[in-house]
């Protein structure tokens, strides 16, 4: 092989196929560190969930009457209805930004 078919074949399939390559890696890194970011926000609201759900249990456990618990459970629903909205949300949001990333990096973007 000359040098001169050597180097067209090192341009036009080797060195494309190398920038592919670390291309995919690098996403497939982002990809790997979002997930762990993704499980951590997960168990950071599941935590803020249970402890809102034992508040509330604590505040019904030392109701007067029943009209204060069905009170303080519905309160605790809008709560948490608006809680889970909002956690949704976040967590949308942050899997959106990691796929604007993954493409980013694919496509050779920093």
């Amino acid at each position: 092989m000359t040098d001169s078919v050597r180097d067209a074949f090192n341009e036009t399939i080797v060195d494309p196929a190398k920038k592919a390559g670390e291309s995919m890696r690098e996403a497939g890194t982002k990809i790997a560190e979002n997930s762990a970011t993704v499980g951590l926000k997960l168990l950071d609201q599941a935590e803020t969930n249970t402890r809102e759900a034992f508040v509330a249990m604590r505040a019904a456990a030392s109701a007067k009457d029943l009209s204060e618990v069905m009170k303080i459970q519905g309160e605790f629903l809008r709560e948490q209805g608006s809680r889970s909205m909002t956690q949704a949300r976040e967590i949308g949001e942050v899997i959106l930004q990691f796929g604007r990333d993954a493409v980013g990096a694919v496509r050779g973007e920093k």
